[in-house]
């Protein structure tokens, strides 16, 4: 059975890309359109002007809506910058009648405390995942519904991130006449769409390299344990281009896209590319090794962040799927040996055709896709699990009967789907939608 539309919105520094899926009956994700433009408002994965900003989603969005004939209304955002931050939180709730199952509503409930915790001024939960939980000390339960106990507790994966950037996010979908239904973070985005099941079991890292950040996300048996986000991305690699070779950014950017190197070692003293010169100038001669220097400098310094995020994390024994790169700086040639030298761990490029169906365009299975295709793959997970809570919720509510107690008539009537939009909302992306009204976003 095919799943609903989902829409995928990821808004990076170098490029808006829209991406329109579903779940075909396979289990795959079936693109039905895509649209990509030049993002111009947005620095280090934040919003710097609004309007720049809002002309490149819609001009992105009316390329998917093209494409896919699909009229786009409601979208999954990425969220990401340098002010994303992560730690670790546990949650309990003594139960009232501990005869009784453990419901969906008690494990709502026990969520819904963790956004409650206090923030320093100008901070935001943005996200609360649950990595396990325990029900009377017994520790490491995946599924709590159904069970008996005194008390649930969790452990919590909790995302924090500036009020001021997610609002300017929401300000510029509600500008571009969209209706936003969650805030992703985008690192959990990317590793939806490149890593797999036995990967995530065995202890992974994902670095997803964009143009402004790179983002890091460490999971280890089945549960995201590590996110961060680093300040620098491609763009400061096509800065020191600019200037070690005393060219403009265009050209920066175009010899590093061709030509680049993160080894030095793997060019010859012998090779060399001409760039054109300005207003009649002759053109510049650069050697191919010399601009892998460059370029290998900087990436190393990147590296060394990431293996200090793996460090932090407290998991670098574990590991044993190593790292996988993604994103666009992914696409840089020996970037996986230059990673695997830094941090001594196994390493491999990931793309997101993991989960994609047969007959994907070869452009779209691109590490620079991850992000926004991980955003579809984890808006379509969110909205079945969202369906399947509220439909527990409603049956243990208005029919007084547990999920296991029901008829198969009752069962097939509750899974009716609902209607386009009425996906749940965050808490935190309510709040952010209280401070808006219609007038204030014309």
């Amino acid at each position: 059975m095919e799943s609903e539309i989902i829409v995928g919105l990821d808004i990076g520094t170098t490029k808006i890309a829209c991406i329109v899926g579903r779940k075909n009956e396979f289990g795959k994700i079936e693109i039905l359109g895509n649209g990509k433009t030049e993002s111009i408002g947005v620095k280090r994965g934040v919003v710097a002007n609004i309007e720049h900003t809002v002309k490149s989603i819609r001009t992105a969005v009316e390329m998917a809506e093209a494409k896919s004939g699909v009229e786009i209304k409601y979208v999954n955002v990425g969220i990401a910058g340098q002010h994303i931050k992560s730690h670790q939180h546990r949650g309990t709730i003594i139960r009232e009648d501990p005869d009784k199952e453990i419901s969906y509503a008690e494990v709502e409930q026990l969520t819904q405390k963790m956004y409650k915790l206090g923030m320093a001024p100008g901070e935001e939960i943005i996200d609360v995942i649950a990595q396990d939980y325990i029900i009377d000390n017994e520790s490491d339960i995946r599924e709590p519904v159904g069970m008996l106990g005194n008390t649930l507790e969790a452990n919590y994966h909790i995302i924090i991130g500036q009020t001021a950037a997610a609002k300017n996010i929401y300000k510029c979908i509600r500008k571009a006449n969209l209706e936003m239904v969650d805030l992703i973070l985008e690192p959990i985005a990317s590793a939806d769409a490149v890593l797999s099941e036995e990967e995530k079991e065995a202890g992974v890292v994902l670095v997803d390299i964009g143009g402004g950040t790179t983002d890091v996300a460490i999971f280890y048996d089945n549960v995201i344990r590590h996110t961060a986000v680093i300040p620098f991305g491609g763009d400061v690699v096509t800065e020191d281009v600019k200037e070690g070779c005393t060219i403009i950014k265009k050209h920066a950017e175009e010899l590093k896209v061709k030509f680049g190197s993160a080894l030095a070692n793997e060019n010859r003293d012998d090779e060399v590319v001409a760039i054109p010169g300005l207003r009649g100038r002759p053109p510049k001669e650069i050697t191919l090794k010399n601009l892998a220097n460059i370029i290998q400098a900087r990436m190393e310094e990147i590296v060394q962040y990431i293996s200090f995020e793996i460090n932090n994390s407290g998991f670098e024994k574990k590991l044993i799927a190593g790292i996988v790169l993604t994103g666009g700086g992914a696409q840089l040639k020996h970037i996986d040996q230059l990673t695997e030298f830094v941090t001594g761990m196994d390493t491999r490029v990931g793309y997101p055709n993991e989960h994609l169906a047969n007959d994907v365009s070869d452009e779209m299975a691109s590490p620079m896709y991850s992000t926004g295709i991980g955003l579809v793959i984890e808006g379509i997970k969110r909205f079945d699990s969202e369906i399947r809570n509220e439909l527990t919720n409603k049956l243990e509510k208005d029919l007084g009967l547990d999920t296991e107690e029901m008829s198969p008539k009752q069962k097939k009537k509750a899974q009716k789907k609902p209607k386009e939009g009425q996906q749940g909302r965050t808490r935190f992306l309510d709040m952010i939608k209280q401070w808006f009204d219609d007038d204030s976003v014309q």
